[in-house]
């Protein structure tokens, strides 16, 4: 087998081999037929994600499938030693790891249809045309708007909510939406990665006690270049007309608790960074907490109607009951189901990969050999096959020697080679399913040389101003 694919798997293990056993005894599967078949069937099922727009077949799939077939070999194979209990603790770390990933995503997404169901976007859009910006600026802007908002609202979030309104302004101009969406997954990832909080791969880089809070501050200017080259390049091939107007009678009028849940929506994000800065609980559990105001908002409006209903006597005109109706578990229903299983998928089976050895065989060769800068900007790169997460988790897990300038560089390189491809970050796997047919790999693919170029441009100016 190539060596490459063994350094590039090695090190996408989310830190499951070294986390879960230390004290139970662990068998090297990587020479074995355990070993083999899980490689196979990982390399198979990204080639079925990666064909997606192709053949039709839904990226969750594919990698349900290999994630529970590889984990179906490795209990065969300590089962068979006698060890029955190894690689259940194991998965129990790797599903716990998914668990705070699936919540944090839902009560985002449940966020988002639920300002997408009070009109939020739709009158966004609306005050957006009015506003008389062509394409070309409403690139800038939503960017420029992704690229500063993740810092705090993290970059996933954040991806989620621009997106929505490039649906929104772009309708009927496709190339507008997916260049408008290779534009916010980069500024997203780019402006994530100068914030302790702004992504989750910071947050696990700070909470390590790898770098001091206001180290990540000076990756701002190296992240802004990651974001700009790129978009600079994308804005020639935007239209160069001006979104519709819609007429008086077309124009979307906002539900009543639109802005109410958008106020609760930033309260939720607020609560989910006091919950990590303050009280140094997961992030995860301020989301859920956030969670429980939409639903007591949802039972106000609800009270609300039947209050009206009363007092009308039941009379109530068809347009009154619409705008105020509103049902937080239709939001939760209409969240992107395929993308949070293909979270499940890929961080089962790259557990599994890593349970197996391919960690431990690749630790010594990457950072050993190769040297930090090689070996920092390797990690970028191989964190644009599979989310960033695991990446830094097995970096974290290999704690290299590095001094502060080379930490810096593996938290930008991680944080912003995810933009490489479509599949590389969180933000990206979740507009590829909220844009559904318009944010394509293929898509992404395109101009992934000018989102390289933006990565390397980053490194340098990185050296040029913290080496």
């Amino acid at each position: 087998m190539p060596y490459p694919l063994l350094l590039l798997l090695g090190l996408l293990a989310p830190g499951t081999a070294l986390a879960a056993q230390d004290s139970a005894a662990r068998l090297d599967l990587t020479a074995s037929w355990v070993g083999y078949a899980a490689l196979a069937m990982f390399s198979l099922a990204y080639v079925l994600v990666i064909l997606e727009e192709k053949i039709h077949l839904r990226k969750s799939k594919p990698v349900l499938l290999a994630a529970g077939v590889i984990w179906i070999c490795i209990a065969i194979a300590y089962n068979t030693h006698g060890l029955t209990h190894v690689a259940e603790a194991s998965i129990r770390y790797d599903f716990l790891e998914y668990a705070e990933l699936f919540f944090f995503l839902l009560v985002a997404m449940t966020y988002i249809n639920a300002m997408i169901d009070r009109g939020v976007f739709d009158a966004l859009r609306d005050w957006l045309v009015a506003k008389g910006y062509s394409f070309r600026t409403l690139f800038w802007i939503t960017g420029s708007l992704a690229f500063l908002i993740s810092p705090v609202a993290d970059n996933l979030t954040t991806a989620l909510i621009m997106c929505a309104v490039i649906l929104a302004v772009g309708e009927g101009q496709p190339q507008f939406i997916a260049l408008g969406c290779i534009n916010i997954v980069v500024g997203a990832n780019a402006g994530g990665a100068f914030s302790p909080f702004g992504d989750i791969t910071t947050l696990m880089v700070w909470q390590k006690g790898m770098l001091p809070f206001w180290a990540f501050f000076k990756l701002f200017v190296p992240a802004l270049v990651n974001f700009a080259v790129p978009a600079l390049i994308m804005q020639f091939a935007l239209p160069t007309t001006r979104p519709t107007a819609r007429d008086k009678a077309g124009a979307a009028a906002l539900k009543p608790g639109g802005l109410t849940i958008v106020a609760l929506f930033f309260l939720t994000i607020v609560t989910a960074v006091s919950f990590h800065n303050f009280l140094h609980l997961p992030p995860v559990f301020g989301m859920m907490l956030g969670l429980a105001y939409l639903k007591f908002y949802d039972f106000y409006l609800h009270f609300r109607t039947r209050g009206q209903a009363v007092a009308r006597s039941l009379d109530i005109p068809p347009d009154s009951v619409q705008h105020a109706d509103f049902d937080v578990f239709d939001s939760v229903a209409r969240a992107e189901w395929d993308t949070l299983f293909f979270f499940y998928g890929v961080i089962m089976a790259v557990g599994g990969i890593g349970f197996i050895g391919y960690l431990g065989m690749a630790s010594t060769y990457i950072y050993g050999d190769l040297g930090a800068t090689s070996a920092n900007v390797l990690v970028g790169l191989m964190s644009s096959i599979v989310d960033n997460i695991p990446v830094m988790f097995a970096v974290l897990t290999m704690n290299p020697d590095m001094p502060q300038v080379q930490w810096l560089l593996v938290t930008l390189t991680a944080g912003v080679g995810g933009s490489l491809l479509s599949i590389g970050s969180a933000a990206g796997v979740a507009l590829m399913g909220q844009a559904r047919g318009h944010y394509t790999f293929f898509g992404h693919l395109k101009w992934t040389p000018a989102v390289a170029l933006g990565y390397g441009a980053s490194i340098y100016v990185h050296f040029l101003i913290n080496g």
